[in-house]
Formats: structure tokens, C-alpha cells, sequence
């Protein structure tokens, strides 16, 4: 296995030559920086749910059944709002909110189970992974990770669950089905963004404080490989077919593409400024690639790259800070978070164009789709999350990577 390669201090101020450190793009809000001096929840703690108020929204059931018998997309798009310490459901029949779940604090990223079943979320401030019914929206436990988890997916079989540590150059393996820790895999730094192969047999991670791609065998649960593809990549897409990689960098407003049998990099395109998520459509016809920009200079479009050709086929406006990005499975939609819009953009990828803007949290950050619609019978929903013990989360002087305060990739 190759050495990791070395990285600059990215508490350091960056060389003009491989970064531009006035950018400040942001690597972690303070709530997941503050999860450095959190202690851990117990291992599988399961927690009730409360309903705070509502009535049955027959009127949303019934447009659900009528968008699946016209071949319309059903289900639920599940939306992560950093710094308002909830998750939005948005009926991807209506392109209306159901529910807000609150109880997690920084919740990060969120992530879809393959099955649909469970929804999982990271708490930056606790320093844990939460799972979630994706149906009532209740929660079914909860357990501990390393300090400032980023993003949380699942293998395709859903039987392990994988959290990047922020701070710890980690990655936590979690088996679903006893929610336990199985392993602790060290990373390059930063680790962000990940996704896996679509056989499940590799995870390929961002870290998004160096300039690799880590690669890590789920069999074994160890890293066998280091891919250099630039500065900050800080995610991960893989292609259908597993055959390619591709990376977002976030320092030099490009994406990567390797080949997974070599680990070659093969080549890179420019993007927009400040390149965050990355999501290629099902289809294989799309990468998309969402341009965040910084708080100052918020970015306001996708890049839409041709994977044929790797290259920028067209550029969509989508919103104040694009950042989180998911393409439901027939590849005719995908959702953008905007980040300094408090929204999330439908962009219909037939015509390339937004159809929809809903409103959502303050901060969205991450976002997934479920062919599961929410049956909760309540527009509010908290989640009882015992107490965890501190050590002083130190927020107020929590700061990001590049040395200022603000919201994660």
C-alpha cells in the first residue's frame, strides 16, 4: 500500500501556487469542529420519537398516488440543515415540505439506505451517526463516531455503514444490523466526501485537507491506496459501470476523473468557484458538479460535465451557494441544497432548467433521495437524543481549515 502522500498544513497559509487561501472556502461549520471535544453517545442507543403537532395530510398521500400511476417520481427527499439542527422531507411528487425532523445537532450530511428503508444522519456537535426510520421518521439508534464526522454512506447491500472523521483522518465501519463499530480506517487528511463502488467491493474517500482520494478494501476494511488528484477534493462520485472516479477540487475549481483499474488520473476540467458535491445521474449522461463559492462570493450554478466527453456541456443557475446534490433514480431530476439561499433547486435534467424552489432550513447542507414517501402525521417531529457529556465544545472559537468561521462541505 502506498504512503500517503504529504499535504500542507492546512492550518497554514496556503503557497499561491497550489491555493488560494483568500478564497476561505469552508471546510467544517463550527458545530462539527466543536464535536473535537465532544465525548461519544453509548454504542446503539436507541431513542423514542416525540410528535409535537399536526394533523394526517391526506391531500399529500393522495398526489403521491396519483404522481406514481402517471409515472411521475414518488418519494421523499431528505435534506440535512446544518446550522438549524433540523432535516427537511420534501415530497418529490409535490415538491412540498412534510415534515422537519429537529433533535440532531449539525446534522452535516444525510444519507438514504440502498433499500430505502432507513435514513442516516451525522451530528457534528455530538460526535455520532443517528439512523432513522425513512417512513414515520422515527429513530432507531444511534452510534458514536470519531471527532467531526462529515458524511456517512452504505455499502449497496446496506449491511455496513461508513463515516468520515473530519479531525481524525478516519473513517468509522458500523454494522447496520447490531449498530456497532467494526473498524476505524485511517485516511488521508480530512476525509469528506465518499461514496462506494457499485459491487460494494471498494470506498473511495475525499480529503478534502490534502489532495488524495484514499481507497479502502470493504472486505478487509483497510486503505490499500492514496490517488493524487489535486487540491481539496472534498467528494466522490463513481460511475455506473465502477469503471471511473470522480472527484470534485474544491483549491483548483475543477473535477478528477481516474480509472479504477489503474488509479490513473486521467484528466481534470475547470468548473465554477469553490466545486463542493459531486453526483453523476443513473443514467451515466451527467456529472454534476454544484459551484459553492464562499459566504462573500457565494457561487450560483451547477456545472452539467458530459461523461463522454468530460466535458461542461452547460452551466445551470441554481441558487445562492450550490452545494449538496442528488438525482433520483429515473435520472429525470435532481435537487441542489443551496447552501445561502436556505433552499433546494429541482432542476429538471430533460431540459436543463429549475422547475421548483422549496424552501427549506437555514444552512442546507446534504441531501438524499428515498423512493419511500414520509407517513408522519405531523409537520414537526423531535428526536429525543439523551444527553452526551462535554468538555467545553469551545464554539465560539471554533474555526474553519482555512483559519475562518463557517459552514462545511
Amino acid at each position: 500500500m502506498p504512503d500517503t502522500p504529504t499535504a500542507p498544513d492546512p492550518h497554514e497559509p496556503r503557497d499561491p501556487a497550489v491555493g488560494r487561501s483568500s478564497r476561505r472556502h469552508r471546510l467544517f461549520s463550527p458545530r462539527v469542529l466543536a464535536g473535537l471535544a465532544v465525548a461519544t453517545v453509548a454504542v446503539g442507543s436507541v431513542i423514542g420519537v416525540t410528535a409535537l403537532t399536526g394533523d394526517d395530510d391526506a391531500t399529500g398521500r393522495d398526489a403521491q398516488s396519483m404522481a406514481a400511476a402517471a409515472g411521475e417520481v414518488v418519494g421523499t427527499v431528505w435534506v440535512a440543515n446544518e446550522e438549524d439542527r433540523t432535516l427537511t422531507t420534501i415530497d418529490a411528487a409535490t415538491n412540498k415540505v412534510v415534515t422537519t425532523v429537529s433533535g440532531i445537532d449539525g446534522p452535516h450530511n444525510v444519507q438514504v439506505a440502498p433499500d430505502g428503508a432507513s435514513v442516516w444522519a451525522v451530528s457534528g456537535h455530538d460526535g455520532l451517526v443517528a439512523m432513522l426510520d425513512s417512513e414515520t421518521a422515527s429513530l432507531r439508534g444511534a452510534v458514536p463516531t470519531g471527532n467531526a464526522p462529515a458524511h456517512v454512506v452504505l455499502t449497496p447491500d446496506g449491511a455496513t455503514a461508513y463515516v468520515t472523521n473530519g479531525a481524525d483522518a478516519s473513517v468509522t465501519a458500523i454494522d447496520t444490523a447490531t449498530m456497532s463499530t467494526i473498524a476505524t480506517i485511517p485516511t488521508g487528511k480530512g476525509p469528506h466526501g465518499l461514496r462506494p463502488s457499485p459491487d460494494g467491493r471498494w470506498l473511495y474517500v475525499a480529503n478534502v485537507a490534502d489532495t488524495t482520494v484514499s481507497v479502502i478494501d470493504t472486505q478487509k476494511n483497510i486503505r490499500v491506496d492514496d490517488i493524487d488528484v489535486g487540491n481539496a477534493p472534498a467528494q466522490v462520485a463513481v460511475s455506473p459501470d465502477g469503471r471511473y472516479v470522480y472527484a470534485s477540487l474544491n483549491g483548483d475549481d475543477a473535477v478528477a476523473k481516474v480509472d479504477t483499474r489503474t488509479g490513473e488520473l486521467l484528466a481534470t476540467v475547470p468548473v465554477g468557484d469553490g466545486p463542493i458535491q459531486t453526483y453523476i445521474t443513473p443514467d451515466d449522461r451527467y456529472l454534476l458538479v454544484a459551484n459553492q463559492g464562499t459566504e462573500d462570493q457565494p457561487g450560483t450554478t451547477v456545472s452539467v460535465v458530459d461523461t463522454t466527453t468530460f466535458s461542461v456541456a452547460t452551466t445551470v443557475e441554481t441558487g445562492q451557494g450550490p452545494h449538496g446534490v442528488v438525482v433520483e433514480p429515473s435520472s429525470r431530476y435532481a435537487y441542489v441544497t443551496n447552501l445561502y439561499g436556505d433552499d433546494v433547486a429541482v432542476l429538471d435534467l430533460d431540459t436543463l432548467e429549475v422547475v421548483a424552489r422549496v424552501e427549506v432550513g437555514n444552512a442546507p447542507n446534504g441531501i438524499s433521495y428515498s423512493p419511500i414517501p414520509v407517513t408522519a402525521n405531523t409537520p414537526q417531529v423531535g428526536l429525543e437524543l439523551p444527553d452526551t457529556p462535554t468538555a467545553g465544545t469551545g464554539e465560539e472559537d471554533a474555526h474553519d481549515e482555512d483559519g475562518g468561521e463557517g459552514h462545511g462541505h
